[in-house]
């Protein structure tokens, strides 16, 4: 999971209509986001250093193998917990409180259900089937049952699925109408699979219930749903204000204009992230010498870059990043400071308090088919309490990941037919 991984958020619906598959998708839905964190009072060099630590089993993790046949499972390689954003959902009917973390990189879609063998605790009561008229189980040869390589299916498709730090869930596949908001603006999706899980074992999954999966599996929502495109605008992570995920024709008809795109790539063996084609990267007026080669995606799956909207700061294999890291080193005139207690790899002693006043050299991605030239408060964060300015941006293992930081006030349409990614610079809490 990219527990998402996966921004922890609350999601409301603003003014929608019941949901049906082909009129909603064609005219689009909206919902909103917010940010975990939100209101409480940190500075933005604390929101991001809270967000590492939510990250920190995950990232150790995400480079590993997706699937373990021999353990007839499904494996997907985040810490469960570890989301930024919880969706507050309702499922069944009568409809009960399911709130949800959303995770960008796995699929199965689950939440604690009775009778519970062994669950962990929540803070709204454990689903029970048997209390919902529109609870129905999936079939052993219906595709959603073998998306999860059921461990067994009789008399109902069993599943078993694991993360990365051993954490699981098990149980039953089942359907049922989730809901999104309250009424009158609900957003009703009837038949959505699910896994209906009896036997779960997560750690910091107290505030959930379960997990929605929205990566590119068929058991994810948005596989699900049948969705050609979906999109996200994601406010400062230090501003109260609400964030949105759009759907089907919602997700791009606000924004007028032809749109720069990237190619999404597909890893045969991690097929629930979405990858991007990273060409090179530019800080001040230069372009960096670093060999295409080191971006790219392995044969054997390893290596490349995701993008996901669960994990705070961007990532970069360390080759590359010790290059980016010597450049901002040698064309920022400030003084490198001691950041280990930070948790970022490269900061810098602020010696003014308006941090505006500090000239940071210019960040570029290059991305194919695509230059990102990213504003200067979605890769430098700084705290003048403190007297620090770091780089929001530090080295991994052979996978990196372009962060939610980055991706600030900017529209990520994902354009699922065409397989394509586009960034479009905005007003996230105007959308």
């Amino acid at each position: 999971m990219a527990s998402p991984p996966f921004l922890l958020l609350m999601l409301t619906v603003l003014g929608l209509l019941p949901w049906s598959s082909s009129s909603t998708l064609t005219t689009g839905f909206q919902v909103g986001l917010r940010h975990i964190d939100a209101g409480r009072n940190f500075t933005k060099l604390q929101l991001v250093q809270r967000g590492i630590n939510r990250r920190r089993q995950r990232m150790q993790r995400m480079t590993g193998m997706v699937k373990t046949a021999e353990k007839n499972d499904i494996r997907a390689l985040v810490h469960a917990g570890d989301g930024e954003f919880i969706a507050y959902l309702m499922i069944g009917t009568p409809p009960v409180p399911f709130p949800a973390i959303i995770d960008t990189g796995s699929d199965l879609i689950w939440t604690q259900c009775n009778p519970c063998m062994s669950c962990f605790h929540q803070s709204t009561p454990v689903f029970n089937p048997h209390h919902s008229s529109t609870f129905s189980n999936i079939s052993c040869s219906s595709k959603l049952c073998k998306g999860v390589k059921p461990s067994k299916c009789d008399k109902s498709c069993e599943y078993r699925y694991t993360y990365g730090d051993e954490s699981f869930t098990e149980g039953f596949m089942a359907m049922d109408t989730i809901y999104f908001g309250k009424s009158p603006k609900r957003v009703s999706i009837p038949h959505i699979g699910f896994g209906c899980g009896v036997n779960n074992r997560a750690t910091g999954m107290e505030k959930t219930a379960g997990l929605l999966g929205l990566g590119r599996g068929v058991l994810s929502l948005v596989s699900q749903l049948g969705a050609k495109k979906f999109s996200y605008c994601l406010t400062s992570i230090h501003e109260n204000k609400t964030s949105s995920l759009l759907f089907g024709s919602l997700a791009s008809s606000n924004f007028t204009g032809n749109f720069a795109e990237t190619p999404l790539i597909q890893n045969p063996l991690q097929p629930s992230y979405y990858y991007l084609s990273l060409e090179g990267v530019t800080v001040g007026g230069a372009l960096l010498p670093i060999p295409e080669s080191a971006f790219q995606l392995g044969n054997d799956g390893s290596g490349g870059m995701i993008i996901d909207s669960g994990t705070t700061i961007t990532y970069l294999q360390e080759d590359v990043f010790g290059v980016v890291k010597n450049a901002f080193i040698s064309q920022t005139k400030l003084q490198v400071a001691n950041s280990s207690a930070i948790g970022l790899d490269l900061c810098f002693h602020l010696p003014v308090k308006n941090e505006e006043e500090v000239k940071v050299p210019k960040l570029i991605l290059h991305f194919k088919g695509l230059n990102l030239t990213l504003p200067v408060e979605n890769y430098m964060v700084s705290d003048p309490e403190m007297g620090l300015m770091c780089l929001a941006i530090d080295p991994t293992g052979s996978l990196s990941i372009f962060g939610n930081i980055q991706q600030q006030n900017m529209l990520v349409l994902h354009d699922l037919h065409k397989a394509t990614l586009s960034f479009v610079p905005t007003q996230c809490d105007k959308v």
